[in-house]
């Protein structure tokens, strides 16, 4: 299973800063993420930008039990 990190309101929404999710891609984990924490989760993840590993990748994008996917919504600041 990939290891999920969940930053800022994705947290919040989640309850959680980091879990484990099947997948044999990115959308599948996003997939699972959604099927687990509902739809607030899934209505913040459509301003997201997805991470593997520390790089920006699309949906498609394979992943193994030993990848981080990070989920980073948008930042604010002033």
């Amino acid at each position: 299973m990939a290891q999920v990190r969940l930053f800022a309101s994705m947290r919040e929404a989640a309850g959680r800063s980091h879990d484990e999710l099947p997948g044999t891609t990115v959308a599948d984990v996003l997939d699972a993420a959604v099927a687990r924490y509902g739809d607030e989760f899934a209505q913040r993840l459509q301003q997201c930008r997805v991470w593997v590993n520390g790089e920006s990748v699309a949906e498609d994008s394979p992943v193994g039990d030993d990848d981080e996917v990070a989920v980073l919504p948008p930042v604010s600041g002033g």
